[in-house]
């Protein structure tokens, strides 16, 4: 009997569901990517169908044959332990996995919630707040954990080509994604040269490009 395929419930400029490509990618994985779109007909991760498959109505989530996970981290640390993978996501060391997950979690837990599509849309369903109010409030939270997140990685003797030593690890993968975000905002990221720096060391590997909202299915074409 062939194995049925991993498939990933994406959207394309999803940060959470990018952190999933990479790491997909990172572990040479073959995956069926299925595009939920979060803005399109009120959202389809409000659909029936997708809210029986995740009652948060959140992506990413990954079916692995009769498994179903949900949350990005959750499902990379899934991946990292189900599947030895072309990669390893998470470093040899206790030390250095502590380290690695502390950085994943700055952005994964602190920075990424707060600019989220659904805090944005509630600030403006029922505050009526400006645009370029919510634009404010997502350029405030994302340089203030890439403050804390720059000089966690300047001078640090654990920091090497990547957040975590010469390979990269959860740390990067969720780092990229949140560049990408900051990109999309307008962030001066000249005050981050750690952080610019891993970013671009990232983007030279095939698994990160791959990853990349401009390279999946669903995006808008030019």
């Amino acid at each position: 009997m062939i194995a049925e395929r991993i498939k990933l419930y994406s959207y394309w400029r999803s940060s959470a569901a990018y952190r999933v490509r990479i790491a997909l990618n990172l572990k040479g994985l073959n995956y069926d990517l299925v595009p939920v779109h979060l803005t399109s007909d009120g959202g389809e991760q409000h659909h029936d169908t997708f809210h029986s498959l995740n009652p948060q109505e959140l992506l990413p989530v990954l079916v692995d044959g009769e498994r179903i996970v949900r949350q990005s981290l959750a499902i990379i640390e899934y991946l990292e332990e189900a599947y030895e993978g072309e990669r390893k996501l998470l470093p040899t060391t206790v030390r250095e996995r502590a380290r690695a997950r502390a950085l994943a979690q700055i952005v994964a837990c602190d920075i990424h919630p707060l600019g989220n599509l659904r805090v944005l849309q509630y600030l403006e369903r029922e505050f009526n707040t400006p645009q370029v109010e919510r634009e404010r409030w997502a350029q405030h939270w994302i340089t203030e954990g890439f403050i804390a997140f720059e000089s966690l990685l300047a001078d640090n003797p654990s920091t090497g080509l990547f957040c975590e030593g010469d390979e990269p690890t959860l740390a990067d993968i969720c780092l990229v994604p949140q560049v990408y975000n900051a990109q999309r905002w307008s962030i001066d990221l000249k005050r981050f040269p750690s952080i610019q720096r891993i970013n671009a060391e990232c983007l030279k590997l095939e698994a990160f490009v791959r990853a990349r909202p401009e390279n999946q299915p669903d995006a808008p074409k030019a």
